[in-house]
């Protein structure tokens, strides 16, 4: 019988936002990958992904302003 209660995965917050930046650069192992899909809570992932994706935005608009202004 499986619970619903939790994910049962142990991965940290750290880890999700290191594998997330990692595949932001795209030079992720496909062993790296399997372990991050067991070991990762997917609802971390999802937030650290959110987060990278607004440091990203944040740091292209600081460029542009640069080169603009």
């Amino acid at each position: 019988m499986v619970q619903n209660g939790g994910s049962g995965r142990k991965g940290s917050f750290g880890q999700s936002m290191k594998a997330v930046m990692w595949s932001f650069l795209g030079v992720r192992k496909r062993r790296d990958l399997e372990a991050d899909a067991a070991q990762l809570n997917p609802l971390h992932v999802i937030i650290a992904a959110l987060i990278g994706a607004a440091i990203f935005i944040g740091i292209l608009i600081l460029i542009v302003r640069a080169v603009v202004g």
